[in-house]
């Protein structure tokens, strides 16, 4: 029997807008509106909605909960100011990435602070599984699932900031990058926080349920004039691939450490103790096996994720973990892991299908939003 999928609380006014819903993660989400690659331009070009209500939300209340999320992430909380969001990966004893995540430590307005982590859908049962057992450890700490009392909604584009700052009580133009407050929009609590998936500048919102479809009107009308639309799934898999920005499933599994796939940034493995830090260190020394490139294929075929990349002679030494099309560069993207000696390389041949063609190597990320 097939278990019924999930609904966010935006589903009613995705219908309404004729949106194309796919089964993803457990929920029914919206792949597209109108099409791909108009709402992955309203992005690059003013902004696009994006209905992330799916993606799992995680509170920590407590004494010591900082001092929890230490020993669980790969980067330090316990220096984590009152606004400050940390991007961090969940891993294995073996270094293994179980998941990553943000995490954003928070006061509400009566001065009682916690810490939030985002996690990603598929993985937000795993991860409260993960964590259960070591709060025996920290018996002030308790964790609660705001995943269903909640929607989340990211407002990405370089229109964003300026256009909705009239919503909020806390004009969000001050915020810094991965910094997020307590505000309001109408009288109705909302968190802000400046971050994103998509390589724009831009912010998330994380709202009760009830008040999600109310919020996510007001956004698109502020915009309605400056060309702010709503878009899917798909537009959001294809900004994100631009940005070189790994997708958990593709980029990151348990059998792929941080190092390898380039995340050495997220992992402060000096003077602290965390589950996988020993592996990390090791891997840190030696060097990873693989490592995470970008890279350029030939023609107008896309690569796809499984596609095998082979050297000169026609050895496979890889394999493609996220390709597409590019609609901002107007061609085929992708980035593959490679066997670390031959990852310094410039070309490179992939196997599309049974035809071979050239590729050649590029730095990631493929997009850099231009300075304004």
């Amino acid at each position: 029997m097939t278990a019924e999928l999930a609904k966010t609380p935006l589903d009613t006014w995705h219908r309404q807008a004729g949106a194309k819903l796919v089964p993803f993660a457990g929920y029914e989400m919206p792949i597209q509106y109108s099409s791909i690659v108009s709402e992955h331009q309203a992005c690059r070009r003013s902004a696009a909605l994006f209905d992330v209500s799916h993606m799992g939300r995680l509170r920590f209340d407590g004494d010591g909960s900082e001092l929890l999320l230490d020993h669980l992430l790969t980067r330090r909380v316990s220096d984590l100011p009152i606004g400050g969001v940390r991007y961090a990966l969940v891993c294995n004893a073996e270094g293994g990435t179980l998941d990553d995540v943000l995490v954003s430590h928070l006061q509400t307005p009566s001065q009682q602070r916690y810490h939030l982590m985002v996690v990603n859908a598929a993985n937000r049962e795993k991860i409260l599984k993960w964590i259960t057992p070591h709060l025996s450890d920290f018996p002030q700490v308790t964790v609660s699932d705001r995943t269903e009392l909640t929607a989340m909604i990211a407002v990405q584009g370089p229109r964003a900031m300026e256009v909705c700052k009239r919503l909020f009580r806390f004009d969000p133009t001050r915020l810094k990058y991965y910094r997020a407050t307590i505000t309001d929009q109408f009288s109705k609590l909302v968190i802000i926080s400046r971050t994103g998936y998509t390589g724009e500048d831009g912010f998330e919102l994380i709202v009760r349920a009830e008040e999600a479809t109310r919020i996510w009107e007001n956004v698109l009308l502020a915009g309605r004039d400056e060309g702010f639309l709503a878009a899917g799934l798909g537009a959001r898999d294809t900004l994100r691939l631009e940005a070189g920005m790994p997708l958990y499933g593709h980029e990151l599994d348990e059998s792929t450490d941080p190092i390898s796939a380039g995340l050495t940034f997220a992992c402060d493995l000096q003077g602290r103790s965390f589950i996988g830090d020993e592996a990390l260190r090791e891997i840190a020394v030696q060097g990873p096996p693989r490592k995470r490139i970008g890279l350029l294929p030939d023609g107008k075929r896309p690569a796809r994720e499984g596609c095998l990349v082979l050297d000169e002679a026609g050895t496979p030494i890889g394999v493609v973990s996220s390709g597409g099309p590019s609609p901002t560069l107007g061609r085929p993207i992708a980035m593959a892991y490679l066997k670390s000696d031959h990852a310094g390389e410039t070309n490179y041949r992939i196997d599309i299908r049974g035809k071979v063609v050239a590729a050649s190597a590029t730095p990631l990320p493929f997009y850099k939003r231009p300075k304004r």
